[in-house]
């Protein structure tokens, strides 16, 4: 009975705080002037990472941050700002993290060329190794033998 109890109250006083989230994450739908302006509104969003869920476009994710950095990108594509002033925006607020596709500089050197120089070490072992094996000298050929 006490167990019950304790279960009906725990229950309570979690629901409202589950309702707000839900509130939360369900904001205004954006509306755009044009055509013209969704379709780059889109392509934009698809190339920004959402800075909470990492793995997720601003156009996937449902996180709060996500919501508010897609009006903010729509807000200074109205302001009249290009695509690449709006990326140089959100990293300088954010961090190349924000980018899906980093620039290629001294701090980005080893995300870009890291997995080639991988390639290029495990050829170098392959390599060495049949090379040694081609100079050990072959085992000598035994006569048939009969079963």
């Amino acid at each position: 009975m006490i167990r019950a109890l304790l279960l009906a109250l725990a229950l309570c006083l979690a629901w409202p705080p589950a309702v707000r989230a839900q509130a939360a994450v369900d904001p205004a739908p954006l509306t755009f002037e044009n055509a013209a302006e969704e379709k780059r509104f889109r392509s934009l969003i698809l190339e920004l990472r959402c800075v909470m869920c990492q793995n997720q476009s601003l156009a996937d994710s449902n996180a709060q941050i996500a919501h508010d950095l897609r009006r903010e990108v729509l807000t200074l594509m109205r302001r009249g700002q290009s695509d690449a002033q709006i990326r140089e925006h959100l990293v300088a607020r954010y961090g190349e993290f924000v980018l899906y596709r980093p620039r290629v500089g001294p701090a980005t050197w080893l995300l870009w060329f890291g997995p080639l120089l991988v390639l290029g070490a495990g050829g170098v072992v392959i390599w060495r190794i049949v090379a040694a094996r081609r100079r050990e000298p072959l085992p000598p050929i035994d006569e048939p033998q009969e079963w």
